[in-house]
Order: C-alpha cells, then sequence, then structure tokens
C-alpha cells in the first residue's frame, strides 16, 4: 500500500494539477484503484477539500456521507511512520489504515493522495492467506505422521524385536521368537534370525544328545570291563575262567576302540579337516579285500557272501581308506542284521562314467517309519538294541558323510521282514 501511494503521488496525479489530464480521467482511474486495492482512494486539496472521493464497491465502512471538506486536516497527524490506524476523524465505523502522500507540482504542495485500506480486508486476505498456510502446514502434518507411523511399524518396531531378540539369544534363551508377517528385507531378517535360532537349539539339543549317547555307550562296557576286572582280582571269578571273562574285556575294550575311532572321524568331517586323498584303485579287488576280513563271523553265523562282480577291472578315481571303511561299514551292519543261515549279496555295475556297489541282505529289514532316521548318529532301532550289541550308532552316519565328501549318492531300499539294500556310486577313472 506503501508503495502504491508514493507511485500515484508522484508520477500521476502532477499530471493533474498541469492540466495534462481531466479531472474525470482522474475519477476513472482512481475508482479502479479503488476496486483493485479494495481501499478508500481521496484526492484532497492542500486544506482538506475534497477532489476525487472513490470507494470500493460495495462501500460498507463509512460512517455518514463524506462532507465537502475533511475537518481539521492534518498530514502530519500520522507522525514519523508511514501510515496511522484509526477511525480517520470519525468518517469510518472501524479503525482502516491510512496512508497519506503529498502531491508536489513546482515546488510547491498542489494537494494530498490519503488511501484507506480497512482493516477487515486485512484480515480477510490474511484469513485467506493463513487458511492456505493451515491447510499446507495440515498436509505436510498428516504426511509427516504417515511417514512417522510407517517408520515405526515397518522399521523401529522390527528393529527393536530383533535387537531384543538378539539379546535374549545372547544370553541363551533360544526359544525366543520374532513375529513377523512381512516379506520386506526386515521379515527376511528376521525370518532368519529365527532360522538361526532353531539351528542352534537343535544344536544345542544336539549336543545334549550326542553327550548322553556317548555316556552311555561308554559307561556300559566301562562298567563291564570294571567289574569283571575286579571280581577276577579279588578272587570272585576263579582263575579257569580268567579265559572266558578277559575275551568279554577285549570284546568290551574294542567297542570302546571303535567308538572313539568313529567318533573322531565324524568330529574330523564336521570340522572338514579331512582331505579325500583321491587315486586310481582297482574297486573289485578292495570288496574281495574286505569280504576275507569278515570270513570268520559270517562262517559264525553261517552266512555265505555272494560276489556279483563284473568281468573287466573297475577302476575308480577315490579315496582307497575311505571307500574300504564304507565298504567295511555297509557288510559289517548287513552281517548284524542277517539271520543265521542267510545270505548277502554284493553287486558290482557299470553305467556310463559311474559304478554302482549293491550291499544286499535278506534279514530283519528297516519298518518305514525308521527309513529316515537310520542316517542320524547315535540312532540304533529297538530291534538292533536288542539283537546286536557290538554298534556304535555312528556306521551309517559315517557312511553318508564320505559318500557324500566324494560328491556322490546313496540310496537306502529296505522292507521290514524282507531285507535291506544299499547302494552307492563312484567316478570311473
Amino acid at each position: 500500500m506503501s508503495r502504491s501511494t508514493s507511485l500515484i503521488a508522484t508520477s500521476y496525479l502532477p499530471h493533474y494539477f498541469s492540466d495534462e489530464i481531466s479531472l474525470r480521467e482522474v475519477q476513472i482511474q482512481l475508482n479502479a484503484m479503488s476496486i483493485y486495492l479494495d481501499s478508500y482512494i481521496w484526492l484532497v486539496e492542500p486544506d482538506g477539500t475534497f477532489v476525487v472521493n472513490s470507494a470500493p464497491i460495495p462501500s460498507t465502512h463509512l460512517a455518514s456521507s463524506l462532507p465537502p471538506r475533511i475537518e481539521n486536516f492534518d498530514p502530519l497527524e500520522i507522525g514519523v511512520r508511514p501510515y496511522m490506524i484509526s477511525s480517520y476523524h470519525d468518517l469510518f465505523i472501524s479503525e482502516v489504515i491510512t496512508y497519506i502522500r503529498p502531491i508536489t507540482q513546482d515546488f510547491r504542495i498542489a494537494g494530498y493522495l490519503l488511501i484507506h485500506l480497512p482493516q477487515t480486508a486485512i484480515y480477510r486476505q490474511a484469513g485467506l492467506i493463513m487458511r492456505t498456510i493451515y491447510l499446507t502446514f495440515g498436509i505436510i502434518y498428516l504426511f509427516s505422521f504417515i511417514i512417522l507411523m510407517g517408520f515405526h511399524f515397518l522399521i523401529y518396531r522390527p528393529l527393536r524385536d530383533i535387537t531384543e531378540a538378539a539379546t535374549q539369544y545372547a544370553q541363551g534363551n533360544l526359544d525366543h521368537n520374532i513375529p513377523f508377517n512381512t516379506t520386506d528385507e526386515m521379515g527376511y531378517l528376521s525370518t532368519s534370525l529365527n532360522y538361526m535360532s532353531n539351528q542352534l537349539k537343535d544344536m544345542e539339543d544336539y549336543q545334549k544328545q550326542i553327550v548322553a549317547n556317548v555316556s552311555h555307550d561308554f559307561r556300559s562296557p566301562l562298567t563291564s570291563v570294571k567289574g569283571y576286572a575286579t571280581a577276577m582280582a579279588d578272587g570272585t571269578i576263579p582263575p579257569e575262567l580268567h579265559g572266558k571273562y578277559l575275551q568279554i574285556i577285549l570284546f568290551e575294550t574294542k567297542r570302546l576302540t571303535d567308538l572313539t575311532r568313529d567318533l573322531l572321524s565324524l568330529n574330523e568331517m564336521d570340522r572338514q579337516e579331512f582331505l579325500l586323498n583321491r587315486q586310481d584303485f582297482e574297486l573289485q579287488q578292495e570288496i574281495k579285500q574286505v569280504v576275507e576280513s569278515f570270513e570268520a563271523y559270517a562262517t559264525n553265523k553261517r552266512i555265505s557272501i555272494e560276489l556279483l562282480l563284473l568281468p573287466e577291472n573297475v577302476t575308480v578315481f577315490a579315496d582307497q581308506g575311505k571307500v574300504q571303511q564304507v565298504l567295511y561299514n555297509l557288510i559289517d551292519n548287513a552281517l548284524k542284521f542277517s539271520d543265521n543261515g542267510s545270505s548277502i549279496t554284493i553287486e558290482v555295475t557299470r553305467k556310463h562314467d559311474k559304478a554302482y556297489v549293491s550291499v544286499k541282505d535278506y534279514g530283519i529289514g528297516i519298518s518305514r517309519s525308521e527309513l529316515s532316521k537310520v542316517w542320524e548318529r547315535f540312532y540304533k532301532s529297538d530291534i538292533s538294541r536288542g539283537k546286536d550289541k557290538r554298534g556304535t550308532g555312528l556306521g551309517l552316519a559315517i557312511v553318508k558323510e564320505i559318500i557324500q565328501a566324494h560328491d556322490e549318492n546313496i540310496t537306502l531300499v529296505s522292507t521290514e521282514g524282507v531285507g535291506t539294500e544299499f547302494t552307492f556310486s563312484l567316478n570311473v577313472k
């Protein structure tokens, strides 16, 4: 308003006092400006007599009709400020902001320009601006709130749950579970941590089971060895029976040796410290040598071992010692679960670049519910526990580890009461 007042007073109205424009032209121009600025524009002479009186439409702020002249007109009453706020000589029914600027002509004051802006108009414009500002801030607040809530539910709470879970796991509480229902990165991380805790829990249970099984398998032969040795030492067992019970002690000692060897083998495989010493060797000759080591045991049980071998040599590229261990465990397993007077068939076949070795017995077989458990460490079925006490429950676990280390496969087919067949493959050179 101050700039508009100065511009009109210095650039336009002096032309009227120099007779360059008519009073009508001034009237039209000031009326337009009054409507545009929504204000009252007066052109008065130095004594306050009205020359032009322009008012916006509708004109509702005047107290009454204007007099011909402003009583007690004083252009200096605004003081040092560029405007004054008052009802301006009680000519308005409410307070207005008044700007007064002199109009000079030939170095003399020819008149004054007064512009009155009702405060209600300012309030109205300020209200429009403030409503826009409030609406903008409301939208910003709403979006900020949505973003904050999204951050809270999608990032903060999952991170808090994950942090709490990590603390629980560090304290040993592996039963703690992270709730999740999303498929984003947080959900994936929660799933991974839950899986990790389950694996750690299973490992902990597995370690406890191993300790319990090892303790049980060590305690039984140690108890026998201690009992028989004590009985022989204190004379409970007469000297003529010492030979019999020494054989039992030797048998239990062998059980302890086998168990220790198998545990060391599995520990080596778990830590991946063993390296396969691959070399070329004749597979069928190796099978014959392993079968010969069971001749006495098979004879005692009147079990015949039938070899179905290929007429040509079968040279494989593998770790000879580990393959020998596989054959030994499978044949030993077949002999243990075969009835006296039965037979075992060992067959070698070849297909493309693979040699397949099958060890088949016609013994008690394995029930369907136990087929998936025979590869577990220390697993013994109730039938095997009652039928044979020599096993450690680690043989088949070692077999599977060795075959998988060669990147080969081993399969099991068994029918309860009919028999069992293990088949594994090796690379032919």
